[in-house]
């Protein structure tokens, strides 16, 4: 896998030169763009006429985000704007998420709106990765969207995970029958899934100060089309714990 290790340590340094935790999303595209990790099109608009340039050039509809160092949970703090179809709709929803973010928080660093191309259709799937304090490493894959927090159904593996553990991850949660296509609908593309799962296993052993990953949704576009990353969150943290020996089997995970 070629990856753009320079740039990702580029960003992690000046993430933590700033006492920050976590990464912005603009932040997060650029690492999962350094890793082979496919996001949509995308800008930051400081303007509204920015944002109206942005979205017109990538086509409708968009979703739009506010951009904060400081504001973790876009969604609680009315900063995000789903299917806005218009040129004056992304003007409005410009400025209705800017007032928000200032009314949820007023010392909030605001950097602007993201400008991101809609995605619609194709099954969900999150994929993300956690630090345990016993096993170190560890990445997670399960059915995406809102059904992660419903049925909790994700399977782990310690990083970084072979071609041969990704795969099993798709067979490793409860809802595996999913993926394979039921009632007429098509199976994913196993092989761009698990080559997502590596990637992203490989990114967390390389900067292990990345503490948690969490990309939810990723879409599983039509067959032949990969699979695309809509909403990428990454924290990081000065002290990595102590590890143990490595364990293939973990006990009580789902293989």
């Amino acid at each position: 896998m070629a990856s753009d290790k320079t740039a990702v340590r580029k960003i992690l340094d000046k993430v933590k030169a700033e006492g920050r935790t976590s990464l912005t999303a603009p932040e997060g595209k650029l690492v999962c763009d350094a890793y082979g990790i496919a996001v949509p099109k995308e800008g930051v608009a400081t303007s509204v006429a920015e944002a109206s340039k942005l979205a017109t050039a990538m086509g409708f509809p968009v979703v739009l985000k506010i951009v904060s160092p400081t504001i973790l949970h876009k969604t609680e703090a009315g900063g995000v704007l789903v299917g806005v179809k218009t040129k004056e709709d992304v003007e409005r929803g410009f400025t209705t998420i800017m007032d928000n973010a200032k009314k949820y928080d007023p010392k909030a660093d605001l950097l602007g709106v993201q400008v991101q191309q809609m995605l619609s259709g194709g099954q969900e799937v999150i994929i993300g990765a956690v630090t345990d304090p016993s096993f170190g490493k560890l990445v997670a894959f399960g059915l995406g969207g809102i059904l992660v927090e419903v049925l909790k159904d994700i399977t782990f593996r310690l990083a970084p995970a072979t071609r041969e553990d990704a795969l099993s991850m798709l067979d490793g949660i409860a809802a595996a029958e999913v993926l394979k296509g039921v009632r007429g609908a098509a199976a994913v593309d196993r092989n761009s899934l698990a080559t997502l799962i590596q990637n992203v296993s490989q990114l967390i052993t390389d900067f292990p100060e990345i503490s948690e990953m969490d990309l939810n949704p990723v879409k599983i576009l039509e067959p032949g089309d990969g699979v695309v990353v809509v909403d990428a969150r990454m924290k990081i943290r000065r002290v990595e714990p102590a590890r143990h020996p490595r364990m293939r089997d973990l006990p009580g995970v789902t293989s």
